[in-house]
């Protein structure tokens, strides 16, 4: 791996909560069976917001999460 190259995590989530400024609340999946996802703070992709892509409550996303912990970033709406 060269030198500033990042490996980027994806994940798909379903989304809870549709909060202003194109801001949402995606639960995770369950790491273990029987048990509630973790909650996490995600905005929409340049190229979403770009091509007006509508995600709405309920909508499964898949999002690149940040390598620091922050908002992860929704780069595309499943269904």
């Amino acid at each position: 791996m060269s030198e500033g190259e990042e490996t980027k995590t994806t994940v798909t989530g379903t989304v809870e909560e549709v909060l202003p400024n194109s801001l949402f609340r995606v639960r995770l999946p369950a790491a273990e069976e029987g048990g509630e996802g973790e909650l996490k703070l995600a905005y929409l992709a340049g190229k979403m917001r770009l091509h007006r892509i509508r995600v709405l409550m309920g909508d499964q996303v898949e999002m690149v999460l940040d390598p620091y912990g922050g908002r992860a970033r929704i780069v595309r709406r499943l269904t």
